[in-house]
Parts: structure tokens; sequence; C-alpha cells
């Protein structure tokens, strides 16, 4: 659908980055390398990338006026694992990162990253992997100790897996399974965020080829530990709104689809701000952008983090629809798009 300012976001940029996003590995705490290539493509666009203590990135986009500053946050982590032990016949155990069903990972591709800087690819399954061998292999319940890694090197005990440089406490990062289609359908692993952070670039790449500022300067916080809950705990103090861009669940009775912004009234951790949630939701009627308002009882976001990390902000949450969340998830081009324009919307709003 044609909005009066959706057409000037580029969306050639938008999905060149997000891809790039999508196949470079960042489970929650290892998000080394996707930061290094968040501050190259800051830098390309004429802003700069500061790293807090924690790991977080913080862009800051001066304002026409300094009535108050807005915050934007979305997260690059992502769902992973860890190694928990190496098992005597060169199997690895592993734990994870982030809240997932362990059956949406069974039979996934895998990256073990060593401390080293090796990877050593692998595949999970269950520890009862084939029908042929065990009677109840499809009853074996897909839970942390029946799943494990087979790693694609000749190993056959725990010796052998340490000579490789694995050990406990290394990262695991899934395979992404990235599609990007010509009808516009995205459908790949890490959708949440990235695609969120995909439009936030959208948004920043928008400012800098129009040569305009936002009405009141922004702080865009790119967070790194959001899938364990505490991604954006802490922000800059002078932030007072705080708007967590993130992916729309589906399902259920929710409203969203994966062409939709979803608007988010409330979650786990209660309702988002009236006042904002209410202007977010006229400024997309105002544009004719496709959306949908909705509640998501089992979900948390950046927004969340930060006000029970005691930051006295008005919050709200925002972002494109996303099939199958946790799980291998899909989307739209025109979600992640729209998302962007509903936010420009906002930040343009005098």
């Amino acid at each position: 659908m044609s909005t009066p300012l959706e057409p000037q976001l580029n969306r050639e940029f938008v999905t060149g980055l997000l891809e790039a996003l999508l196949t470079t590995p960042s489970p929650s705490g290892y998000c080394m390398d996707i930061m290094k290539y968040i501050g190259t493509e800051t830098a390309k666009l004429g802003y700069s990338l500061e790293i807090t203590p924690k790991g977080n990135g913080i862009i800051t986009i001066p304002g026409e006026k300094n009535d108050k500053v807005i915050g934007i946050s979305a997260h690059l982590d992502t769902l992973g694992g860890m190694v928990r032990s190496i098992k005597s016949n060169g199997m690895i155990r592993l734990t994870p990162i982030g809240g997932y069903a362990m059956h949406t990972v069974e039979g996934e591709y895998c990256l073990i990253h060593t401390r080293d800087g090796r990877k050593y690819e692998g595949t999970v399954l269950s520890t009862k992997a084939s029908v042929h061998v065990y009677p109840d292999a499809r009853d074996w319940k897909r839970e942390e100790a029946n799943m494990e890694i087979r790693i694609d090197e000749l190993v056959k005990s725990k010796e052998d897996v340490e000579k490789l440089g694995i050990a406990v406490g290394d990262f695991i990062s899934w395979d992404p399974r990235t599609r990007i289609m010509p009808n516009g359908w995205v459908k790949s692993r890490h959708l949440d965020d990235k695609a969120s952070v995909a439009a936030l670039f959208g948004l920043m790449e928008w400012f800098k080829r129009e040569g305009k500022s936002p009405s009141n300067t922004l702080k865009i916080i790119l967070s790194t530990y959001e899938e364990v809950g505490h991604g954006s705990s802490s922000i800059p103090s002078d932030i007072s709104e705080f708007i967590a861009i993130d992916m729309g669940a589906i399902g259920d009775d929710l409203s969203a689809t994966e062409h939709d912004v979803s608007i988010c009234a409330k979650d786990s951790t209660g309702p988002y701000d009236y006042q904002m949630t209410s202007k977010l939701i006229e400024l997309a009627k105002r544009e004719k952008l496709p959306h949908a308002i909705d509640i998501y009882p089992y979900y948390g976001s950046d927004a969340s983090a930060a006000l029970r990390g005691g930051n006295d902000i008005r919050a709200a949450l925002i972002g494109p629809g996303v099939h199958a969340s946790h799980g291998m998830e899909r989307t739209h081009l025109d979600a992640i798009v729209n998302t962007a324009a509903l936010l420009l919307a906002y930040v343009l709003d005098k």
C-alpha cells in the first residue's frame, strides 16, 4: 500500500543490510563481530557508534529541538547455545541461550565458536536420533538433557573433542537459513530482532540522504543481551521517551500479519504508555500503514528491561509482524519498511 513516507525509504538498502545481519552469528553475549559490522555501516552513514561497557551500541542523531531525548532500541543478539559438557562418545551437550523450545532446533546445523577463534560445524540431534534404532525415538521428549550436537570432525571421545580446542563455555550459533525472496517474503532464523535493526538503519539512511533532522534528539540503542532479559536495563539518563522496536508476535487471538506493523498495547510486564501508544496508532492511521494493535501475554522487550531497570521513562513497543517467533521465522519486507515509516512519522512529528 502506498503511503506518504514508505516510498521514500530505501528498500534495497534495508534488504542488503538485513541479509548481512542475519548471516552474522550473534547469540546473546557473542556480539563482537556484528558490532564491528554495525560500526562500519554506521560510519558510512556519517554517524558515530558509542560502545557501552556492557557491549550495547548507541548512535546519537541530533534533533531540531532540545525539549526531550527519544530513545529507540532494537536488539542484535539472538537465540543460541553454549557447550555445557563434552560427552565420553564425542558428542556435545548444549545449554540454551534465550527462551526457545528444543524441538525448534532439532536437525539444525550450527557453528561452535571456540575461545581462540576456531569454528566447527555440527548438527543438533535427539539422543535417540534414529527410528531404525530406538523404538521410542518419535516419543522421546525434546528437552535439554535429551539433545546433543554431532560435530563434523573425526571424534570418538571427549579427548578427541578437547584436542580441537572445544571447551565448556564455547558459544553455539544456529544456521539462519536466510531466504529473501523476489516477492518480498523473508524467512530466516533471528528476524527477532534483526528485522527491526534493518528498519532502524533504513530510518538513519533516510535522514542522511534527505539531509534532515528529527524533531528531537534521538539515541538509538542496539542491545546485545535482550534475549536473556537485560538488554536495555540501563539507558542514558536524558532519555524520557523510549520506543522498543521488536518483532510482532502472530497467532492465537492476535491480529497482526506478516505485512503489518504491530503496535503492542501490553505484554507480560504490563501496559505500555497510553499517550505514546495512542500517538503511534494515530500516526499509523494517518500514514495509511497496515497495522494491528495486539497484546502479547508471553513477551518482554527492551522497553520492559528499561522500566524494570528503574529508568523514569514513558515507553512503547512496535515492530514488524513475524510468524513462528523463536522458530523458523518469516516476515515480509513491507512490514519492515512500514515499521521504519511509522517510526519516521513519530520522530518527525512536531
